[in-house]
């Protein structure tokens, strides 16, 4: 009786959400050959051909559903990415007009102290005894000295209640502000709310995406060992020959040409350090056969499309990391922590450059050549 293999409930039902969110089509677990069938293939060349066929095609499967599952996530996460921009911006307008407003009511009530102390100067002075002074005064002299007192009393009464006004208007605006203020709070605590949420879907699209990716290895290492039994081979053979088709296939297309980076799709944890990838990828020049001046190239090159950052994301073409693949999961031929790890990022680009320009500083030169700018 022919032997099936079946894969648990769970990882059909996540190969299932997959197929309806990106529309990849993996291949059904209970579809794989047994190993009676393997071995029955052996006595027969053609039926051994089929049988390489199927596993072949069902290798392209499993990669296909991890790939999307992959995109998935990283798309997920550049929504979380710009909810946290929209928190930050919103957080530091609300913390600026409060900051305003609390200016302001300070300085309504400096002013108002000042209205306020010029108001006793008056009411000290009199201006009223000013007046039957000067009306009294017998000389020139005395009418000179009471009329400048008058001026000054007049001058201080004006100048009270332009301050008065100035007073009044301040609160007005410290009102205004503090209204304002009280608005974008609420416009912030609504993205804080938005971004926990996008957090929670990306950290599920992540885990998902995980979760694929480790099936899909335990399926691989099975069709691996049938399809080395079938051609006589070793598994490991066939498995680094199988990633070298992909390599050279993802390094086919172009990586990005839709444009640079414009925001992040951070998976929790990740660690960017672009100084660090910098080290990393100058280290590797030499296994390609450049030297060092190629270096200041790549610089420029993956400044000007994510500044070096793992999680720099293009929220228009869903380009994504260091090199910005596009689609992200072209990164999955240099190894299945494409998503978190920079030195693989690094590893996949520096080799799409050597396949497609021969160096970086060619690549920055067709970079450079065309608006806009891709390579």
């Amino acid at each position: 009786m022919r032997r099936f293999w079946r894969g648990s409930a769970v990882a059909i039902a996540l190969t299932a959400a997959l197929v309806v969110a990106t529309g990849a089509t993996p291949a059904l677990a209970d579809s794989y050959p047994s190993w009676d069938d393997v071995q029955a293939a052996k006595n027969n060349a053609a039926a051994a051909q089929a049988e390489v066929d199927r596993i072949n095609g069902l290798l392209a499967s499993l990669q296909t559903a991890a790939n999307a599952a992959g995109d998935l996530a990283v798309k997920r996460l550049g929504e979380y990415g710009a909810a946290e921009a929209a928190l930050k911006a919103a957080t530091d307008k609300a913390q600026d007009l409060a900051q305003k407003a609390q200016d302001a009511a300070a300085k309504a009530d400096q002013l108002k102290a000042q209205s306020g102390r010029l108001a006793e100067q008056l009411t000290r002075a009199g201006s009223s005894g000013v007046s039957l002074r000067l009306f009294l005064s017998p000389d020139a002299s005395g009418s000179d000295s009471l009329l400048y007192q008058l001026g000054a009393v007049s001058k201080l009464a004006d100048q009270s209640s332009s301050l008065f006004a100035q007073a009044t208007a301040q609160r007005n605006v410290a009102t205004s502000l503090s209204a304002q203020a009280t608005d974008a709070e609420k416009v912030r605590d609504q993205l804080a709310t938005a971004a926990k949420k996008a957090l929670e879907v990306a950290t599920a699209a992540k885990q998902a995406a995980d979760a694929q990716l480790a099936d899909q290895k335990q399926h691989a290492n099975t069709l691996y060992a049938q399809l080395a039994t079938l051609k006589n081979t070793v598994a490991a053979v066939e498995e680094k020959f199988a990633e070298g088709q992909a390599a050279a296939a993802a390094a086919a297309a172009a990586a990005n040409p839709g444009g640079s980076a414009d925001g992040f799709a951070p998976p929790p944890g990740m660690n960017v350090d672009p100084a660090a990838a910098q080290a990393y990828a100058s280290s590797r020049l030499g296994a390609y056969g450049w030297g060092g001046d190629q270096m200041d190239c790549l610089i420029k090159l993956w400044n000007h499309e994510s500044g070096w950052r793992a999680d720099a994301y293009n929220t228009s073409s869903g380009a994504y990391g260091i090199p910005q693949a596009w689609p992200a999961s072209k990164m999955s031929s240099a190894g299945p922590d494409w998503m978190t790890n920079q030195n693989t990022q690094v590893n996949w680009g520096l080799d799409y450059i050597n396949r497609s320009y021969g160096s970086p500083c060619r690549a920055w030169n067709f970079e450079m050549s065309h608006d806009p700018n891709w390579y």
